[in-house]
């Protein structure tokens, strides 16, 4: 990284903040940017997850000139610095690793994250309600969510002993879903979607996948496939909505025969 390169992009956002800055720009406030922080996270991820490197590149800077512009709206208003966040930051990371930082070990990865809530359970001990999900955003994504949750859970351990106990957690749910449909009660099957849904969420959790992003693979690979049905539609002359759901099901077996075809290949 060029030395100066963070005080140069630091020294543009002085610049649109100054007198003859932009308009806009010197309007902002850290409230009014949290939006737009959000929106320019979903783009990097969506970078990270399916885009190229010079996608992942340009959205990192974009992140990047947001939590700078943030942090010196912040030092105008006298709150605190970047200087101060990045430091408080470092202080954190390293009382939060222990084992890298200092001699404590740890005989497995469960230990290290009970011993990661400890201390951060320390961290705010002069709130004496502080409990386990007190930080957790309430305004994260469900599944998103629901990941974290059972990821604190377990570090208390409350959590099902062994995986076959959440599978079976799993059939249970899924068979109280279809009481619900059976019975046509709206709001029951709410209910148990939502449960259906956590329980796999965790199943997901235990073996190392996170059920949002699965699920964004999964409606990236629908979209994918959708796109080359129309095109494939369209290369026959045909209007896709106007297919029987037989012929739509024969382009879908195409397309995934393709794939297939595709990753033999390589």
């Amino acid at each position: 990284m060029k030395k100066n390169a963070l005080e140069d992009l630091q020294g543009v956002i002085d610049t649109l903040l100054g007198p003859n800055g932009c308009p806009w720009d010197k309007e902002q406030s850290p409230e009014s940017l949290a939006d737009y922080i959000i929106e320019e996270s979903h783009e990097l991820v969506s970078a990270i997850r399916g885009g190229t490197m010079a996608d992942v590149c340009e959205e990192l800077g974009d992140v990047a000139f947001l939590l700078l512009f943030v942090a010196r709206l912040y030092e105008k208003d006298g709150k605190f610095s970047l200087d101060n966040a990045l430091e408080g930051c470092r202080d954190k990371m390293v009382r939060r690793h222990p084992h890298v930082f200092a001699d404590a070990v740890f005989s497995s990865r469960d230990e290290l994250l009970k011993m990661w809530e400890r201390i951060k359970k320390t961290e705010h001990a002069d709130n004496k309600d502080q409990g386990i999900f007190a930080g957790l955003p309430s305004s994260l994504p469900p599944l998103i969510k629901a990941y974290r949750i059972h990821s604190k859970a377990a570090r208390t351990g409350f959590t099902w002993p062994e995986d076959d106990d959440v599978e079976q957690q799993v059939e249970a749910e899924w068979l109280e879903w279809l009481d619900a449909k059976a019975n046509n009660d709206k709001e029951a099957m709410r209910h148990e979607l939502g449960d259906l849904l956590f329980s796999i969420t965790e199943l997901g959790r235990r073996k190392g996948i996170k059920a949002s992003e699965a699920l964004d693979f999964a409606a990236q690979r629908f979209l994918r496939r959708f796109a080359r049905m129309e095109e494939l539609a369209r290369s026959r002359r045909q209007e896709f909505a106007a297919l029987s759901p037989e012929e739509k099901d024969a382009l879908w077996d195409t397309v995934k025969a393709e794939e297939k075809q595709s990753l033999e290949k390589t």
